[in-house]
């Protein structure tokens, strides 16, 4: 049995969306998503919609910086050397 999407449950007309240019690498990387969900192509996109529909992630400045911080890595060579020494001296 066919699970249906919640948002086929809306009483809103639904709208056409439409993505022009889109590059065949980013597709084929979305085709194999949906096929790794069991969901069509158009399924999958509207369930990645549908979750960037709901997230409301709010994060204070100090919070982005830190999360840049984290995802980048150190920015100066002292901070690199200490990382590097720390893992040293536990072992790694």
């Amino acid at each position: 049995m066919e699970t249906v999407p919640s948002w086929c449950y809306f009483d809103a007309m639904s709208v056409n969306l439409s993505i022009k240019n889109a590059p065949d690498q980013v597709v084929e990387r979305l085709r194999r998503r949906a096929e790794r969900n069991h969901r069509s192509l158009q399924g999958e996109l509207m369930a990645i919609i549908e979750a960037a529909a709901q997230e409301e992630v709010k994060l204070t400045p100090m919070e982005v910086f830190a999360e840049a911080r984290r995802l980048l890595g150190p920015n100066q060579p002292s901070e690199a050397a200490a990382l590097i020494r720390a893992d040293r001296d536990h072992g790694h």
